[in-house]
């Protein structure tokens, strides 16, 4: 799914009135800070190299098994189905095309003007400030996800396209983990050393490792094959909705493909009524769509948090099964590739390039103090955000309104495309800020909307 609500919390993290410290006892995010303690000299692997099985096959798999396969581990890469695409909006920021290595075969369309229509269908076009050279890339799941994994199978990995049905976790810390998965009509098990779960929001490696609940949104989308005459208007145009009718906590799209377009919703509060706020988007773009051909319908489940455990023992969660995908936005793709690199790196780094065993503690100190170290507080804030302006259609016009202030433009799009805090002016930052409370007071949301957060 895409991010444009994620830019622009990015850009009032840094001075917006309500912004919440990491260490704030009010959060509501689970507080997923871990200290963990260098482990003692782990035992060298004789005759082999460490072994690791990656469950599924998307961006944080893929990435994962890449890292480690590269590194010289014995790399076994799940998928259960090559074939399939997980219904998502697709857009990937600028940076991940540099950082990962990304082929501009890769994107279907080069969006340059986003555009946010709000409940009272106020539209504003969101992109004014975009330089020659940017843009957001609209790219295809199945797409980009084959391309990861053959890249990773590049690199050495071994693909097994299989369903992975459990996970035995040993009874003693040097024992192995064994992989039952069913292939070829038949049940077959291999014995690793290391998983990685990136086998999504109903991940069976989490529940292997009893790793906890978490809270979860479904995304529903049809990808609707337009006339040549209206796809040409989303040429280079992605539309967002926001408003009660298509979402009561999230919002409604239409992403613009190769040749068709997804349109889409989702919710976490009201997950039975799905198929009537993508009613709503639908009802709400009718014009734009109208004689288009619907070739697919998706859906799927979106954690809204981290879960309580994402290592335990040899095993560690990525993307989508540790929750690794931003609130208001639903953006995870980035999220995901990076925590799957993040954590082949650290498996790497702790074995010596797959030379001696790993424990808890090298995942913890590795890989999960530097990614909650990194993240964190983007994950928290964005919380926070969802609440002061998803909670009703004039909290929304408050955000819409505030979309077209051009410094907010500006600060959104340096954080969103390069995945870094955007260095602001001071005496706007002042004027943003007074701007967001203005907004607020307009719509008349402020004494609502701060008593339901309570800061």
């Amino acid at each position: 799914m895409a991010a444009l609500q994620a830019n622009i919390f990015h850009s009032l993290s840094a001075t917006s009135p309500f912004s919440l410290s990491a260490e704030s006892p009010t959060s509501k995010t689970p507080n997923f800070y871990i200290a963990a303690r260098r482990s003692s000299s782990n035992p060298p692997i004789s005759g082999r190299k460490l072994r690791a099985a990656v469950i599924g096959g998307g961006p944080a798999g893929a990435s994962a098994a890449e890292a480690l396969a590269t590194s010289g581990i014995e790399t076994f890469l799940f998928e259960r189905n090559p074939n399939g695409a997980k219904p998502c909006g697709g857009a990937i920021p600028l940076c991940m095309l540099e950082e990962f290595s990304l082929p501009l075969e890769l994107v279907d369309r080069k969006v340059t003007r986003m555009r946010i229509i709000s409940p009272s269908n106020l539209s504003i076009d969101f992109g004014k400030t975009l330089r020659p050279h940017e843009f957001i890339a609209m790219t295809r799941r199945e797409v980009l996800d084959s391309f990861l994994r053959s890249r990773a199978a590049a690199a050495g990995a071994e693909m097994i396209s299989a369903l992975v049905t459990d996970i035995v976790v040993p009874t003693s810390s040097s024992g192995p983990y064994v992989v039952h998965y069913n292939a070829d009509g038949s049940r077959k098990s291999l014995p690793v050393d290391v998983v990685v779960g990136a086998d999504g929001a109903n991940s069976k490696v989490a529940k292997s490792i009893k790793a906890g609940n978490y809270t979860y949104a479904i995304a529903f989308q049809e990808r609707i094959k337009l006339p040549d005459e209206k796809m040409e208007y989303y040429e280079n145009l992605a539309e967002m909705y926001v408003g009660s009718d298509v979402s009561p906590d999230f919002y409604g799209w239409v992403f613009p493909k190769c040749d068709h377009v997804a349109v889409g919703t989702g919710t976490v509060r009201s997950k039975p009524d799905i198929k009537l706020y993508q009613k709503g988007i639908k009802d709400r773009v009718k014009a734009k769509i109208e004689g288009g051909q619907l070739i697919k319908v998706e859906a799927h489940p979106i954690p809204e948090h981290p879960r309580p455990v994402r290592v335990s023992g040899r095993v560690a969660l990525v993307g989508d099964a540790a929750g690794y995908v931003t609130k208001c936005s639903g953006e995870g793709i980035y999220f995901a590739a990076k925590s799957g690199r993040m954590c082949g790196e650290a498996i790497a780094a702790a074995s010596e390039g797959g030379t001696r065993m790993i424990d808890e503690g090298d995942l913890k100190r590795e890989y999960l103090r530097k990614w909650d170290l990194r993240y964190r507080c983007t994950f928290r804030f964005l919380d926070l955000l969802q609440r002061v302006f998803y909670g009703s259609n004039a909290s929304r016009e408050a955000l819409v309104e505030l979309c077209g202030d051009e410094y907010v433009q500006r600060m959104t799009f340096e954080s969103y495309l390069y995945k870094k805090l955007a260095k602001g002016n001071p005496l706007e930052d002042v004027r943003l800020v007074l701007n967001s409370v203005g907004s607020l007071v307009r719509c008349n949301v402020v004494g609502s909307e701060m008593e339901t957060v309570r800061l």
